[in-house]
Order: C-alpha cells, then sequence, then structure tokens
C-alpha cells in the first residue's frame, strides 16, 4: 500500500529517480523542468527541505512499498491560511486514481497539520487529466492562470474550502 509522507533528506535519490523516468511523461503536459533543475537537484532538494523547516511549504512524497516514488504532492507559499498545491504522478500508476485520493489526503492534511483553510492550484487547459483529479477532490475553478504560472500555457486557478469539505 502506498504511503504519503513528508519529504526529508533520506528520499532525495528516489525523488530524482522519479523526476527523470518521468521526465518526457511530464513535460508532455506542464512545462519541462530543464537541464537546470537536474544540474542543480541537489542545492534545489536542500531548498526544499529548508523551506519545509521555516513553515512556508510542505512537501509530500507517495511511496510505494519498494521505496519508489510514486507522485510529488506540494503545499507552498504559506500566507493568511492559503498555499497553493502542485502535484505530479508517475506514469504507470495513472488513471487509477492515485492522484485524486492523495490529493484528498493532502487537502485533510492541509488542514489538520498545516492549519490551512484554503487550496489553490492551477492547471493548463491542456491538462484534462488534472482538472478532472481537481474536481474529484473537490476544487472548483475560479478564474484564469497567467500563462506566466504555467510555463506559458493558458490554465485555470482552481480553489477549495478545505473549511467546508471536512
Amino acid at each position: 500500500m502506498p504511503e504519503l509522507k513528508r519529504l526529508q533528506a533520506g528520499d532525495a535519490a528516489a525523488v530524482l529517480a522519479f523526476e527523470l523516468a518521468n521526465r518526457a511523461y511530464f513535460a508532455a503536459s506542464v512545462s519541462d523542468r530543464g537541464d537546470e533543475f537536474f544540474d542543480q537537484f541537489t542545492d534545489r532538494y536542500s531548498a526544499l527541505l529548508t523551506e519545509q523547516e521555516v513553515g512556508i511549504s510542505a512537501f509530500y512524497v507517495l511511496v510505494a512499498e519498494d521505496g519508489s516514488v510514486l507522485g510529488r504532492f506540494n503545499l507552498y507559499d504559506f500566507e493568511d491560511g492559503t498555499a497553493e498545491l502542485g502535484y505530479r504522478v508517475a506514469q504507470h500508476v495513472t488513471g487509477r486514481g492515485v492522484a485524486t485520493a492523495t490529493v484528498r489526503e493532502l487537502c485533510r492534511l492541509a488542514a489538520a497539520r498545516h492549519g490551512l483553510r484554503t487550496l489553490r492550484a492551477a492547471t493548463s487547459h491542456g491538462n484534462t487529466a488534472s482538472q478532472r483529479v481537481l474536481a474529484k477532490a473537490g476544487f472548483v475553478p475560479v478564474g484564469p492562470a497567467d500563462p506566466i504560472d504555467l510555463g506559458g500555457k493558458d490554465g485555470t486557478w482552481y480553489e477549495r474550502d478545505l473549511v467546508l469539505h471536512r
């Protein structure tokens, strides 16, 4: 049974393997992270752990029984009870409800563990799978997303009120 857990220093190798194995798949629906991301992975990973430690973000990984990463689920830019949600799920587990179930669980954790009241997520118009995940997890469209928020793609912002959906 996969486990959703907070990102830790010891997860770095598994997270990098996940990102590399799914890079082409992710690039088909979201902007590619670019070679620089992978070249500076260790520094970027350390920066994420620091953000998490100081309480401005919370990063989670969905880990399979064999220790491989099935997905990344991030809460970031905490401000006034609101945070942004971002997530990526491995290609080999898509279409099985993994993303939807994990986003729902993360919404519960966002309220219970992090005291958040609202989550926001942006997705491009072409990313219908992410739109379905957000809708099934209780998010509603609230307006257009600036292409700068989506790597140059047009899209929509979604929100979920965590207080109403306990």
